[in-house]
Parts: C-alpha cells; structure tokens; sequence
C-alpha cells in the first residue's frame, strides 16, 4: 500500500514514555523530593499522573498538603533533580524512534512533539539525543491551562503545522494523552510502555508494543481501511 497524503499529514510525539523511557527517572525524582517534604509518594501515585503536567500535579499536592513553597519553587526542583539524573545517565532514545523520525522526514510528513514536560526538560532530552533537527514543531504544557487530558496541547501544536486536526496522528503511552488526543478529533497509536504502569489505551486507533512496529503501512490503514 503506498504512503497515503489525503489526511495524514502530520504525527504528533509524546516525549516522556514514548521518546524517552523516563518515566521511571520522574518517579524517582518525585520520591525523594516529596519524601524530603514529608510525603510518601507511591508507585500508584506515580502512575495516576503519568501524561499529567508537573504543574499540575505539584498544585495538585501543594493545595492537599498546604506546602509552604511556591508551585514554582517546586516545579523547579522536580526539574533540576530530573536534568542531573538524565545527563548522568546513559539513556538512549526508546528503540525504534530514530527509524521512525527518520522515515516520516524522508517521506515529507510534518513531525512535532507535544509533551507535559518543560521546555528545559524537553530541550534536555532532544539535546542528549540529538534528534531536535528531526521536529518542525515542539509544544510544552508548561505554560498552558491545561494540560492533557485538554485537548489544547494537540490543537496548538496542530495549529503550528499548520496542519487540521484531523490530518494529525498522535503517539502516547498514557491514558490522558490518547483522551486528548481523541477529544482534539485527532488519530492516535498507543505505545504500552510496561515503565508507564497500566494504562488504558483502549481508546487509541492502534495499539503498539514496540515503536519499532509503527510503520507507515500501519499509519495507512487507520486512516484507509
């Protein structure tokens, strides 16, 4: 079957789960930085905000325990700790992703990343990478409303394609990102990343085990078939 262009024109990349396998890191670094505040922070509590800004979790947190620092103050450690333990690490992009940027680029399909993490964490990751060239768009929750499950994250990066909404595949590993993603009337391919915890992806168009499997011929047939 050959590549399609009557609506896919674009493909839309969680960051945390899908890019990276960080979620892992994230639950790590939240541990010990509400441990330090005298919280326990569990492995399900970790779970019910993956795809969840840092904003909002934090303010989540913030107002249930009355914390004394600013949501920023502790927006900003959870990214410091999360920065230093990424660059002493040797993570590597999830296997399959540079493939799969590599053959949406040489098949001219507009490619974006749409993450609830920061700008800092995400220009952090792409820098250790070296995969930023691949993106013509790149969109943070950070200063948004909403975060996802809001549709709003995908319908700006959308808008900065220049692409409709509908012309737009999304890859999520989390249950809120393929919400979004639906509710922005925008396809959708489930990654189940085991780091991610028990997501529900049965929402998505397409459901994956490996970034590896996304081929284009399988991007054809959601919209095709």
């Amino acid at each position: 079957m050959a590549w399609g262009t009557k609506n896919v024109r674009a493909v839309i990349f969680d960051m945390d789960g899908v890019i990276i396998d960080s979620e892992p890191f994230h639950y790590i670094v939240n541990k010990k930085l509400f441990a330090d505040l005298g919280i326990n922070f569990t492995l399900k509590d970790n779970g019910n905000f993956i795809g969840v800004s840092n904003k909002d979790m934090y303010g989540l947190y913030k107002r249930k325990y009355a914390l004394k620092h600013s949501l920023k103050k502790l927006c900003d450690m959870q990214m410091e700790k999360f920065l230093e333990y990424l660059m002493k690490s040797r993570q590597k992009p999830i296997p399959g992703i540079v493939t799969l940027l590599k053959t949406l680029k040489k098949n001219k399909i507009k490619i974006a990343l749409a993450s609830s993490s920061n700008y800092k964490n995400i220009n952090g990751v792409l820098a250790k990478f070296r995969i930023k060239k691949y993106f013509n768009a790149i969109v943070s929750a950070e200063n948004m409303k909403h975060s996802k499950p809001d549709p709003a994250i995908f319908l700006k990066t959308a808008r900065l394609l220049c692409v409709k909404p509908g012309d737009c595949l999304v890859i999520e590993d989390a249950q809120h990102g393929i919400q979004a993603a639906r509710s922005a009337g925008m396809k959708s391919i489930g990654f189940q990343n085991p780091n991610s915890g028990k997501q529900d992806l049965s929402k998505a168009d397409l459901i994956v085990r490996k970034i590896k499997n996304i081929t284009l011929k399988g991007i054809n047939r959601i919209y095709f078939d």
